[in-house]
Parts: C-alpha cells; structure tokens; sequence
C-alpha cells in the first residue's frame, strides 16, 4: 500500500521558473540602467523612480484588497515594481509628483487591474501609462532636463533631445543633425532624454544579463534592431543630409528600453519564436515610420502599444502543429 498511484493535472515536470523569480530577474537587469539614470539625473531621477514604483505598489494592493477582495495579495512578485520602474524610465527626470502618480494608476488600475491582474491584460501596463501621460499633459512629458543637474528637480534647465533634432533635419533643418552629440556620448547616456533611456550601454548589460538568465530571448530585441538599423540605414544612404545614421537611431530615444523590457513583456508578445520575430520586425518598422514622417519625434511606445493588440492574432497565425495533428494538403 506505499507505493500509491499519484494521478495531478499538468504540468508534471517543472523547470523551476515562476513569475517572481523572473520579475526580480528583471528588476536585477534594470540595476544598470538605474544607476545611470540617478548619475546624470540626480535628485528628480531619484524622486521620478520612488514616486512610481511607490503608487504602483499602493494602487495593486489597494485594488486587489478592496475592489477586487481577493485574499492574495500579488504586490510582492515583483510585477508592480517593475511596471513603476519602466514607467519611471519612460518620464523626465522634472515631472510633477501627481502626474506620475495619475500615470501609474492608469497603468495598474486600467491597464493591468481592470483585466484581471498579471497574465490576463491586453496591454503593458507602463507603456499604457506612459501614452496616456503623453496624450493628457504634452508639455509636462516632453520638458527634458539637461545632464548634470544633480540637486535640482523642478527648476531643472532643459534642452533638445536628439530625437528633436532629427525631426528637425527631416524637416529641412540642414544644421540640425550637426548638433547631435557624437556616437559614444550617446552610448554612454550624455545626452537628455527620459531618465532610463538615455544609456544603451547600460541597457544592454541588462539585455546580456536576462538573456544569460534565459528570462527572455533574443528573438524580439533582435528583431527590432536590425529592422530600425536596415530601414534608418538605407535613408541615411539616400540622403545623409535629412536622415540621421542608423547608429543614432539605435542609441536614442526609447529604442534600447522599449526593445529590451518592453517589447518582451511575456503577456503582450507572441508565444512562439516565428511570431516573436514578426512580432519585432512590425514594431522596428513602426517606429521608423512615426519617428521619420509623424509627428512625434519618437515611435517605440506607439510602435509596441499597437502590436500589442496584434498578439492575439499573431499567436493564432504561428500557432504550432499539435502533437500527433496529420497536415492535410
């Protein structure tokens, strides 16, 4: 009688993942990215972060305690944080305390809570926050500080990104494009922007570090690289004088961060490698396509809000052949 036949629903082998584990796997590979952002920021970028992760963790918590009564609560695996986190990166290092904290309830309350919590919504909560803020308060969102101004917040001075001055050269400003700063300092991070997109540097040792972690895969990051780099290659080689280099391209704006943390969000991406790579390709063209003719000067977040929306289709498109399904011609 001790030796029981156990019958349990699937699975039966475990590999060990599970969703805190990979989120604090996450959090782990933003360090880098982080550590820029509060060197060349200073205090805001300090006061950005704590503020958004803060009101990400109180509305999850205080929605799933006292609308959604559900007895678990789900704020310590690690997903909140990560959404404030890259909602954070994705806002000025001077941008008021209550528009940060009105972009993180759109981002758990709506975007996330409202379908039922982690695994069940549509769309990144952060990038759905951080739209929403673009949208509702323009100037607040695209007021940029200057590096280096390490104890001031509010009266912060601020200045072009590089993204400005590429849509100026595209729209006929000759002398634009030599305003930008050279290829290392953009590398590097010295250069304003959003408080944690600045370095792709540091965004890729967080890239090198979740894929030797095997958190994600290259498909999608890859994928939209090689897209934006192809496409913002071939208009630099027609006209050099209205079209930035591909390398620009690359190491401004929210390209690295959206491509790294965003775009491979497990929820909103393709499950399977062939519609990951789809996936990637649609968001890189996206983005070049808002970035070169729209009218903001930058795609990423547009680009993998409206491909978000095309997951579900995606899946259904490359879904694998069942196990043992006969493919009749």
């Amino acid at each position: 009688m001790a030796n029981k036949l156990i019958v349990s629903l699937s699975p039966h082998v475990h590999g060990g993942d599970s969703v805190q584990k990979n989120m604090y796997g996450v959090l782990i590979a933003l360090i880098p990215a982080l550590l820029v952002s509060f060197y060349m920021f200073g205090v805001g970028a300090v006061i950005v972060t704590f503020t958004s992760v803060a009101a990400c963790v109180f509305f999850e918590w205080a929605i799933t305690k006292f609308i959604l009564k559900r007895e678990q609560i789900t704020i310590l695996d690690g997903s909140a944080a990560v959404t404030g986190i890259l909602l954070a990166f994705n806002l000025p290092s001077n941008i008021p305390l209550w528009i940060i904290i009105i972009g993180a309830l759109v981002a758990i309350g709506v975007a996330k809570m409202t379908f039922g919590g982690l695994g069940c919504n549509p769309f990144n909560p952060a990038l759905a926050g951080r739209i929403f803020l673009l949208v509702s308060f323009p100037v607040q969102m695209t007021s940029w500080p200057n590096i280096g101004q390490l104890s001031s917040y509010t009266d912060a001075e601020t200045g072009a990104t590089p993204l400005a001055l590429m849509k100026q050269a595209v729209h006929g400003d000759i002398e634009a494009l030599g305003q930008l700063p050279d290829i290392f300092d953009l590398f590097l991070g010295n250069n304003p922007g959003c408080i944690g997109e600045i370095s792709a540097l540091a965004l890729l040792l967080g890239l090198v570090y979740m894929l030797w972690r095997k958190i994600i895969s290259w498909h999608i990051p890859v994928s939209i690289l090689v897209t934006v780099f192809v496409l913002t290659g071939l208009m630099y080689w027609v006209n050099p004088v209205a079209y930035a280099s591909p390398f620009v391209h690359l190491f401004t704006g929210g390209l690295m961060l959206g491509a790294i943390f965003m775009a491979t969000d497990y929820v909103t991406s393709p499950m399977t490698h062939k519609g990951m790579i789809i996936y990637g390709i649609a968001i890189g063209f996206l983005t070049v396509v808002i970035r070169v003719f729209g009218s903001y000067p930058e795609g990423m977040s547009f680009a993998i809000f409206i491909m978000n929306a095309f997951t579900p289709l995606i899946n259904t498109f490359c879904k694998p052949k069942r196990f043992g399904e006969v493919v009749r011609k």
